[in-house]
C-alpha cells in the first residue's frame, strides 16, 4: 500500500461510499464482459478463512483470484491454530506477513472486526451473522443488468421487497438502500425484525426503508422481490419454530403477481422450495437466481481489485 492508497477493508457496505459502490459495480460489469482479459493481481495471494461451510463463496473467490492472475489459499479454521484458540489478533498479525488479502466467512461479526483491526492487509467479510456485503454486490449488479438501475434508470427509482427473516442479508440490503437511495420494504414476522441499530442508522440517513408484517403490502408494485432461507446455518435447532413463525411468508406465484409485471426474483441460495419460495417462482421466468449466483464471481473480482490493487483500472 502507498500513501495515496491507504489500507481499506470491506466488513459492511458502510465501508465504501455511494460513488465507490457505483464504481465497483461498473468494474464488475467490465470484468464480466472480459473475464480473463485482466491480471491486476498477478503474484498476489488471498487467504480464505472458513468457519462456515460454503459453495458459491469458495468457488467465486478461488476462481476469481485465478482469473485475476493471483492465487487463493483455502484455510479451514478448525484445521488451523485459530481452531486451537489462537487469539484472532495473533492470527491476523501473522497472516498479514504471508498474504496480500484475507477473506473470512464466519459466525460472529465481532471476530472479523477484531481481525481487521490487527491486519495490515485488506480483510473482506464473505459472510457473518450480521452482514453479507459480497452477496449484495452480486445482487446489485444483477439489478443494474436486468433493470437498468444506475444506468438507464436512476437507483432512486428502484423499489425492492425483502420477504422473511431480518437477517444478515436484510441488513446488507438496508445498507445498500442507504448508499444508492432505492426504496426498500421489509416484510418480517414479529420477533424477526432487522437489527434496531441498523434500522435507526438507515432512518438517520434518510433512507426509504420500512418494515411491515404483511408480505402483500411489501411486494405491491415493486421491481425486485428477494428472500432467504428461514433457518440459516447455526439456527438448525430453531427450524421448527421458524417454520411456524414464517407461515404466510412464502414467495409464491400469488405473491409475485402483486409486484410489477417486469419484477425479478432473487435468492442468495441455497433455497428450500416449498418453504421461503415456491418451485414455480424460483424456477420460473421472473427468477434470475442463477445469473445472480454467477455475479458473485464478477462482483467479488471487482472487490478484490479495489482492495488489493487500489487505483487499477482496465
Amino acid at each position: 500500500m502507498t500513501a495515496t492508497h491507504p489500507l481499506r477493508h470491506l466488513l459492511t457496505l458502510r465501508d465504501c461510499s455511494a460513488t465507490e459502490l457505483r464504481s465497483l459495480l461498473a468494474l464488475a460489469s467490465e470484468l464480466k464482459r472480459a473475464p480473463r482479459a485482466y491480471k491486476p493481481l498477478e503474484g498476489m495471494t488471498l487467504a480464505m478463512v472458513f468457519e462456515k461451510a460454503s459453495t458459491r463463496t469458495r468457488m467465486s473467490f478461488e476462481v476469481g483470484m485465478y482469473q485475476l492472475g493471483g492465487h487463493a489459499l483455502m484455510l479451514d479454521a478448525k484445521q488451523t491454530q485459530l481452531g486451537r484458540s489462537e487469539p484472532v489478533e495473533d492470527s491476523a498479525r501473522v497472516m498479514s506477513r504471508y498474504v496480500d488479502g484475507v477473506m473470512i466467512r464466519t459466525f460472529a461479526h465481532e471476530l472479523i472486526e477484531r481481525w481487521a483491526s490487527h491486519s495490515s492487509v485488506p480483510v473482506i467479510n464473505a459472510l457473518t451473522d450480521l452482514y453479507h456485503p459480497c452477496q449484495l454486490l452480486a445482487d446489485l449488479q444483477l439489478c443494474q443488468e436486468r433493470l437498468g438501475a444506475g444506468l438507464s434508470r436512476p437507483w432512486e427509482g428502484l423499489s425492492v421487497a425483502w420477504i422473511g427473516d431480518g437477517n444478515n442479508m436484510a441488513h446488507s440490503w438496508i445498507e445498500a438502500s442507504v448508499l444508492l437511495g432505492f426504496t426498500l420494504h421489509l416484510a418480517c414476522p414479529e420477533g424477526y425484525d432487522p437489527s434496531a441499530e441498523i434500522l435507526a442508522y438507515a432512518e438517520a440517513q434518510g433512507a426509504r426503508v420500512s418494515v411491515t408484517r404483511d408480505p402483500k403490502s411489501a411486494v405491491e408494485g415493486v421491481d425486485v422481490v428477494t428472500t432467504d432461507v428461514w433457518a440459516s446455518m447455526g439456527q438448525e435447532e430453531e427450524a421448527q419454530a421458524r417454520l411456524k413463525a414464517f407461515e404466510g411468508f412464502e414467495v409464491n406465484e400469488a405473491l409475485m403477481s402483486l409486484a410489477s409485471p417486469e419484477a425479478i426474483f432473487l435468492h442468495c441460495l441455497p433455497a428450500h422450495r416449498g418453504e421461503e419460495v415456491s418451485a414455480g417462482v424460483i424456477d420460473g421466468p421472473q427468477s434470475h437466481v442463477w445469473e445472480e449466483a454467477e455475479n458473485r464471481l464478477h462482483a467479488q473480482k471487482a472487490l478484490l481489485v479495489w482492495l488489493m490493487a487500489p487505483g487499477w483500472t482496465p
